[in-house]
C-alpha cells in the first residue's frame, strides 16, 4: 500500500518533469489537449474537461484560457447551455499534442512499462480499472 500511495505522488511529478524539460509543456496541457483530441468532434464541456484531467473548474478555466492565448483550443458558447463553455480544440492544438507525444510515450515507457517486466498488461489493466470503481 505505501509502494501504491508512493507511486501515486510520485509517477504524475516524473511525467510532468520529463514534458516540461523536452516539450515545455506541463502534463496538464498535455492531459487537456489529448482529452480533446479523443472527444467527439473534438469538443467538450469545459466542467466535462475539467472532470476529465481532475481538475478544478477555475483551474480549467485559467488553463483553458492560457492554451487559447497559445492558439491550441477555442472556447465558445454552449448552444444547448447558453450560460456554459465548451472547449474546442484546434488543428495548431492537435499538433501540439502530436509534437509531444513521443516524449511523453518515452516517459511512460521509461516509468512504467521499463519496470513491468512479463507482467500480462491486459490484467494489470483491468485490475487497475477495476480499483477506479469504473468495471
Amino acid at each position: 500500500m505505501r509502494a501504491l500511495g508512493r507511486l501515486m505522488l510520485v509517477l504524475p511529478r516524473m511525467l510532468d518533469a520529463d514534458l516540461e524539460r523536452e516539450q515545455r509543456m506541463s502534463l496538464s496541457e498535455y492531459a487537456v489537449l489529448r482529452h480533446l483530441s479523443e472527444s467527439p468532434g473534438r469538443i467538450l464541456r469545459m466542467s466535462e474537461l475539467a472532470a476529465a484531467a481532475d481538475m478544478s473548474l477555475s483551474g480549467m478555466t485559467r488553463l483553458a484560457a492560457k492554451l487559447e492565448s497559445q492558439g491550441h483550443l477555442r472556447r465558445i458558447r454552449c448552444e444547448s447551455d447558453g450560460r456554459g463553455q465548451n472547449a474546442v480544440l484546434t488543428e495548431a492544438g492537435l499538433a501540439r499534442l502530436r509534437e509531444a507525444w513521443p516524449s511523453h510515450l518515452t516517459s511512460v515507457r521509461r516509468h512504467i512499462f521499463a519496470h513491468l517486466g512479463d507482467l500480462d498488461l491486459n490484467l494489470l489493466a483491468a485490475a487497475l480499472e477495476g480499483m477506479t470503481g469504473d468495471d
